[in-house]
């Protein structure tokens, strides 16, 4: 079974990486942006849409104020990414809002920005892969259809290509990303061109379309908060810019400066496609409806919505199919590779705060393609359970999502301006402390503008889903500090000292023997071998005939060793067993009991469903209880040997871990000193 899992992993996997492969796999700044930004510059796709879908409540006429709610969030956006800049330079080890606000807050307050961002990114995945499948099922109906299957299987897709290694999955990334980068921009050029130069109208195929109104919405306080609820949906364009300071461990050198310039980017190509969209958008006349069936009164019976981007692409490129199938396909395959932000931060950040004792172990250690793969498995387990709790609804979704992220933007600006207020204690040099003077004022407008904005969406989605996002960062909260008292609890018990190592006063040997055959006498030969103060053979009678055999057998051989019977009157082995090491063991806390037993060492993997099951159980069971050892005496029967040999078979060279594994054999070694005299002579 093991063989089999191992080569499924190569061959979906490949062929481990060394560790001292590790630098190659440094991505430079052409291969960051897909990796890194994907998911900022695809938000580009549904935060517009969230904003029309919101004021829609409003009616069609509310979309007047579309632009200027862009506007706003596309100023967040440019101050939020300066801010970064400075962020990535400072703090070039990774970990990103967690690593700035320890650093400058303490554990606490780093502690829950980290949680934050846990969350935030299994949304992310969520969203994104939910949003690929409304893209993609306006053009496929047979994806809107099955749009949960549709996520969870990119979901899947998305986990084992990163698993792969993170240069190697970027490479995949970068035409498409780059490829939906040009498509959006081309769209929105050729919209300018044909709205102001060529004076075609565009006109979408949901123009004209009458949306109902609801009256509550229309007046006073109802529509500023109406208002303040697309924003704070729209703000969603704005998440992922926190996996770029996250994984500044992944870019060349200098990283700080790389990481800054990938930030840049991003910001030159997302800003110009989202304001960009919601221009298209007013010009050609979409409208959209978070219900169409009840919302939208003139619609054509049947009426299925598509997209905001679905409906440009249609009216900027009417008459022409292929340009409109190039932007759908392109949008619906970025927005499932946009979850690749995701996959690149999670498990960054996992392998941090695991580091830091927060989280296990586990998620601390690369797989064999040098990726975290345990981080990664576990955020695409907590995203299809997400996807497929909510149904792939992104309506649904959005309203948890850009909490955290906007709680990690308050956190990390906070840090970052005491950050620089310690560094300038310590500066003389005017230039330097004009430059970081700047720095501080541009986290100072960064701090205010994204706590202004982390206000705005608690008061307008709290209630509508984002309490379950808090109660998610709550339980992360509580979970890691659980598994930190668990850690350090565990190092204060097994902390060496300055006391000498007490050796055992008595060791008390004991042979477990059902049968007299080979693995047994090896067992017993090994347990003298150790010379224990007292050593004794013990069998279990679970049936009265085969221990009087075993009895006449122990005789005829004339076995120096008592051989001890332990009454089993329920037929069962574990508890007998243990009921005696107790009671050899006795009350003195330097006396040991060590329990030697046989073991069977199979080749094929059904056969260890036939052999040593008792043992298991027993060996469980003893590891429980205080001052008792227990042995593992191997015997290996042929199978097992077999099994090396085809193992050194089809090994044409050494590998990694081969001598750990001891499969690389002397033969080997002659082998290849073999070949090398020839090559030489």
């Amino acid at each position: 079974m093991s063989k089999f899992a191992t080569a499924m992993k190569r061959v979906l996997l490949g062929r481990p990486f060394r560790s001292d492969r590790l630098p190659r796999t440094l991505l430079p700044k052409r291969i960051a942006l897909p990796v890194f930004a994907s998911d900022p510059m695809s938000s580009v796709a549904y935060a517009p849409e969230q904003i029309l879908l919101m004021l829609s409540v409003a009616g069609a006429s509310s979309y007047v104020y579309s632009p200027w709610i862009g506007l706003v969030v596309a100023l967040v956006m440019v101050v939020v990414i300066a801010a970064y800049r400075q962020n990535v330079r400072a703090y070039t080890s990774g970990g990103g809002a967690y690593a700035v606000a320890t650093a400058n807050h303490g554990a606490r307050v780093g502690l829950a920005v980290g949680a934050a961002l846990l969350v935030d990114y299994v949304l992310t995945v969520a969203v994104s892969t939910a949003s690929a499948a409304a893209t993609i099922g306006s053009a496929v109906p047979y994806v809107a259809e099955h749009r949960v299957d549709f996520a969870v299987a990119a979901i899947v897709v998305l986990a084992a290509m990163n698993l792969r290694g993170v240069r190697e999955s970027g490479r995949l990334f970068a035409i498409p990303v780059y490829a939906f980068v040009v498509g959006i921009l081309g769209m929105v050029a050729w919209g300018v061109v044909r709205t102001f130069l060529l004076g075609d109208e565009l006109r979408a195929e949901s123009a004209g379309f009458q949306v109902v109104e609801e009256p509550e919405q229309l007046a006073g306080l109802g529509f500023v908060f109406l208002l303040l609820r697309a924003f704070s949906s729209g703000s969603a364009a704005l998440t992922g810019v926190e996996a770029i300071a996250n994984g500044v461990p992944a870019f060349r050198k200098p990283k700080g400066r790389n990481a800054a310039t990938t930030l840049l980017f991003l910001g030159l190509l997302a800003i110009p496609m989202f304001l960009g969209l919601l221009f298209l958008a007013d010009a050609s006349g979409v409208v959209l409806a978070d219900d169409p069936q009840r919302q939208l009164i003139n619609a054509p019976e049947g009426y299925e919505q598509k997209t905001l981007i679905a409906q440009v692409a249609g009216a900027v490129f009417s008459g022409f199919t292929p340009g409109v199938w190039y932007v759908v396909f392109f949008t619906g395959l970025v927005l499932v590779f946009a979850a690749n932000t995701a996959f690149n931060g999670f498990p960054v950040l996992g392998s941090i705060l695991a580091q830091d004792r927060f989280l296990p172990r586990q998620l601390h250690t690369r797989g064999d393609r040098l990726a975290f793969s345990n981080g990664i498995l576990v955020l695409a387990g907590f995203a299809i359970a997400l996807v497929i709790v909510f149904d792939a609804q992104v309506t649904a979704l959005i309203h948890l999502y850009i909490v955290g992220v906007f709680v990690a933007f308050v956190a990390s600006q906070s840090g970052m301006i005491r950050h620089w207020s310690r560094e300038l204690r310590g500066e003389e040099d005017p230039a330097a402390r004009a430059r970081m003077r700047r720095a501080q004022a541009i986290n100072a407008v960064g701090l205010v503008l994204t706590a202004a904005v982390l206000v705005v969406i608690l008061v307008t989605k709290f209630l509508a889903g984002a309490w379950i996002s808090i109660a998610a960062m709550a339980f992360f909260y509580v979970l890691m500090r659980a598994i930190r008292r668990h850690y350090d609890r565990v190092a204060a018990e097994i902390a060496a000292t300055g006391e000498e190592v007490t050796l055992p006063a008595r060791n008390h040997a004991i042979v477990l023997v059902s049968q007299l055959h080979k693995p047994a006498l090896r067992a017993l030969a090994y347990a003298k071998a150790t010379r224990p103060d007292v050593l004794e053979a013990v069998t279990v009678n679970v049936d009265e005939d085969e221990t009087r055999a075993l009895m006449r057998e122990w005789e005829k051989r004339r076995i120096s060793m008592p051989l001890k019977v332990v009454e089993s009157p329920y037929r069962e082995i574990t508890k007998p067993v243990l009921d005696y090491v107790r009671r050899v063991r006795g009350d003195q806390p330097r006396n040991v009991v060590t329990v030697f037993i046989p073991e069977y060492v199979v080749g094929r993997w059904w056969e260890q469903l036939l052999h040593n099951q008792s043992a298991l159980r027993l060996k469980t069971r003893l590891l429980f209880q205080p001052r008792v050892m227990v042995t593992s005496v191997p015997w290996q029967l042929e199978s097992s040997h077999r099994a090396t040999t085809r193992a050194a078979r089809r090994r044409r060279r050494p590998v990694v871990g081969d001598v750990r594994r001891g499969f690389h054999t002397g033969e080997a070694d002659r082998t290849a000193s073999a070949r090398g005299k020839g090559a030489r002579s």
